[in-house]
């Protein structure tokens, strides 16, 4: 089975009438991996958060941007 976050960094550019693929580093992918699962666990604990204590925490939803903004910004970084 492919690795879609493998498949959605690799660049893809026109060479000569052909078209080349370019791979992203392993370490690349492995770090969107490790932030995307961050910024998973941190959703569930934002929603322990509410569900334990009724209130909001901004501490955990500051965090939660900063990975989401981190992924999204290695997305277009690598497309581009």
């Amino acid at each position: 089975m492919a690795d879609p976050i493998k498949k959605a960094l690799t660049r893809r550019r026109m060479m000569r009438g052909r078209w080349i693929e370019e791979e992203p580093n392993e370490r690349l992918v492995l770090g969107v991996k490790f932030a995307i699962g961050m910024t998973a666990f941190m959703w569930a604990l934002e929603l322990a958060h509410i569900a334990f204590l009724h209130s909001w925490n901004a501490e955990i939803f500051a965090s939660i941007t900063g990975l989401s903004g981190t992924v999204i910004g290695v997305f277009v970084g690598q497309k581009a």
